[in-house]
């Protein structure tokens, strides 16, 4: 996926964010951070997590030589575990749940971090066999179930788009309840 591709799902579901305090879980190699840091703006702050050490030192490397909108902090941490982050505005999980074994009880607890009115960005795959590559598939409507489960109103799917992989990959959006 291009940073191009990452801005324009993210655009469809953080209309506006600019200054808000956002997480990246399972950020990867940064191409939803990079998004995330132009969203918020440079008066806002990206935290990007993921397990992966390399990842964390590569993405590192990349936002320091670069031009990042906001400021972005690295965290090496596993998503399924107590993160430790400030009350965050929102958090966005590409293609993070259908690695986890308990989506539900890990969305419960990263909710558990958002501010009330918080959001949520979830982009998985929909139509997706399970494979070592995305071994717990969550197809938006099992997603609608762990949000209500977690305190969050009903995920809207607000993007989709045809994946490579097969199947299609969705963003769906919902808000902690107040």
């Amino acid at each position: 996926m291009t940073g191009a591709d990452a801005l324009a799902l993210l655009r469809a579901a953080i209309p506006s964010a600019e200054g808000e305090t956002w997480a990246d879980l399972g950020a990867g190699g940064g191409v939803f951070t990079r998004a995330l840091a132009s969203l918020v703006g440079a008066g806002g702050r990206v935290y990007a997590v993921d397990s992966d050490a390399a990842s964390i030192a590569r993405l590192r490397a990349s936002i320091t030589g670069g031009s990042a909108a906001a400021v972005v902090d690295m965290l090496h941490a596993d998503v399924t575990q107590p993160l430790g982050l400030p009350p965050l505005d929102g958090v966005v999980m590409a293609n993070v749940l259908h690695f986890v074994r308990d989506a539900g009880e890990v969305l419960t607890r990263i909710v558990s971090q958002l501010r009330p009115g918080g959001r949520v960005v979830v982009i998985e795959y929909e139509g997706r066999r399970p494979t070592r590559w995305v071994p717990s598939p969550l197809p938006a409507e099992r997603l609608a179930s762990l949000a209500a489960t977690a305190g969050l109103t009903m995920p809207h799917v607000v993007a989709t788009r045809p994946s490579a992989f097969g199947g299609r990959l969705y963003v769906a959006t919902s808000v902690r309840h107040r």
